[in-house]
């Protein structure tokens, strides 16, 4: 079942959290809203789900325009980041609570909670109360009885955040399989990009209540359309800076210059804007050389995060490699001009060039 917003606004007295919204999602992959706290993911939601009705605008699904409909006469099940269980149910009755009311038998009610909670590893949980749960047992207790429901429409609002390092990669492995066959628009919600490039699907960028983009995941991490987007879909911040264009050259403060791509020679000659991601600023290599003041180094697993200050922009390098610095040191780092995205005044791209590394960070989905 597909769901689409046509117009919708939502505003609450003069505040507007969602701001004019046009958004078709469809069956058969996911289909992730990607934001920061705030940016109106679980608003947008609220509004899909039937629990919030816009202050403008119309939600149409295959049952015609739903706009208005309240959530109980909805085929929704929701699940958010904070659990929400039955406190006097066991785990297998909060599991089956959805199959009880909607009348299936014991046989088959048995037969489905079983399934579930094998997959979420619930079983051995089935006799207890969720006040006997750790925090990860509740959400994925509550996360069972939302997908044993075989609704139509699926909304998981950060489901895996209060979850254990493993068991969440367990599941972002195991949840686009576990849709795959049963026909629902499942809407996922997250605030980490590489969440959004492991689950793949379509991804909506949102910021401060707008949908920046939306297409599929790969292609607007390899092509952002705004700067907002590329912002939207970095973590750590991706690196921007304002660049003066002159003939052929680009310039970064006074000291910094590359020869800019072919495509952009024929512009007019002024300043335009550059984001470039936190791996390909390298504390080592040939390249672009910048002098970068180190602001903050970071050691994290086996790789290093540095945020320095270069040319009046903090800017931030992420390597594989272990590398110590003081505050205040004044460090080289280097960047390949090729992996740098142009954008005009307007904040729209102006060119890209896609890269071997680029492909490897999505098909191997370990860093951003």
């Amino acid at each position: 079942m597909s769901i689409e917003l046509r117009d919708v606004t939502f505003r609450v007295g003069a505040e507007k959290h969602i701001y004019k919204t046009n958004l078709l999602l469809e069956p058969g992959g996911f289909n992730i809203l990607l934001g920061t706290t705030l940016s109106g993911k679980t608003t947008l939601m609220r509004l899909m789900a039937g629990l919030e009705k816009p202050t403008t605008g119309e939600i149409w699904t295959k049952d015609g325009d739903v706009t208005g409909i309240p959530v109980q006469k909805r085929s929704v099940a929701m699940v958010y980041q904070a659990f929400i269980n039955y406190p006097s149910f066991t785990v297998y009755d909060n599991i089956a609570s959805p199959l009880k009311v909607a009348g299936l038998s014991k046989s088959a009610i048995k037969e489905k909670v079983h399934h579930i909670g094998d997959l979420l590893k619930l079983t051995p949980m089935f006799n207890r109360l969720p006040s006997e749960l750790s925090g990860g047992q509740q959400q994925r207790t509550a996360l069972a009885r939302a997908l044993v429901k075989g609704t139509e429409l699926v909304l998981l609002d950060e489901p895996l955040a209060n979850l254990d390092y493993k068991l969440r990669e367990e599941l972002r492995d195991e949840l686009p399989r576990l849709f795959a066959d049963t026909g629902a628009t499942v809407v996922y919600a997250t605030s980490e990009p590489l969440e959004a490039l492991m689950l793949g699907g379509h991804t909506a960028t949102l910021k401060e209540g707008c949908v920046v983009q939306f297409g599929r995941t790969a292609s607007i991490y390899r092509k952002p359309a705004t700067m907002e987007s590329a912002q939207v879909f970095s973590d750590p911040p991706i690196n921007t800076a304002v660049i003066k264009k002159q003939g052929e050259m680009a310039y970064l403060g006074d000291t910094v210059s590359w020869k800019v791509p072919e495509q952009l020679v024929s512009l007019p000659d002024g300043n335009y804007k550059i984001a470039l991601r936190p791996h390909h600023l390298l504390p080592e290599g040939q390249g672009v050389e910048v002098d970068g003041i180190v602001q903050i180094a970071e050691i994290s697993g086996s790789g290093s995060i540095i945020r320095m200050n270069v040319e009046g922009n903090i800017w931030v390098c992420e390597t594989r490699s272990i590398h110590s610095y003081q505050f205040g040191e004044k460090a080289r780092f280097v960047f390949n001009a090729d992996h740098c995205m142009y954008f005009g005044a307007d904040n729209q791209l102006i060119e890209q060039h896609p890269s071997s590394s680029d492909q490897t960070d999505i098909t191997n989905s370990d860093r951003l």
